[in-house]
């Protein structure tokens, strides 16, 4: 299968502080540290990738991928990732996953794909919880996102919740996120 016209965002510039302060993304899991999950999870089906991060830069960037930091300092959330992320983009579409979220099915890009229809915007789901950072949008939807941001809105799910978007509703396994030590066992 050939990727699709879509750039992968891998946010991984939280500060970490459920986890100790400790930067996720090196985090191991299954033997492996938690951003190699991430890109496998995006590398079939993304035409290329940018890393979101806010420290650990060079380290970041020995993947060989973009490396991005928030466009505003202190660790201000996901968005400010998306965002960043969003400005880097070569494509016309993005699709953004947690670092934290390694239990991802290895065709999600593929599954948002699909699931838009004639939405700008999809967003995945659980029975009874939006997974907002988990999401395909057409990249000009950055001039949205930045109004939302200098508006001083940091939720994601206060951006998307006026917009129009489909919705993907996957197990919530598969959407769980490694926050704290005792997630890692």
């Amino acid at each position: 299968m050939h990727p699709l016209p879509v750039t992968g965002i891998i946010l991984a510039g939280g500060a970490g502080r459920r986890m100790g302060g400790a930067d996720k993304g090196w985090l191991d899991w299954q033997g492996k540290p938690l951003i190699e999950r991430a890109i496998a999870i995006l590398h079939g089906d993304c035409t290329d990738i940018v890393i979101s991060a806010n420290r650990n830069m060079d380290r970041y960037a020995q993947w060989g991928y973009r490396v991005v930091s928030d466009l505003q300092a202190d660790f201000q959330g996901p968005l400010m990732g998306l965002a960043a992320g969003m400005h880097a983009a070569t494509q016309a579409w993005v699709a953004s996953i947690p670092v934290d979220s390694p239990c991802l099915p290895p065709d999600i890009v593929r599954r948002m794909w699909q699931a838009k229809g004639g939405h700008d915007l999809v967003v995945v789901r659980s029975a009874d919880h939006w997974h907002a950072v988990i999401c395909l949008c057409r990249r000009d939807l950055l001039a949205d996102l930045q109004r939302y941001l200098d508006g001083g809105g940091r939720r994601a799910q206060g951006w998307f919740r006026d917009l129009s978007f489909a919705g993907l509703t996957l197990p919530a396994d598969l959407l769980r996120n490694y926050n704290r030590p005792e997630d890692m066992t």
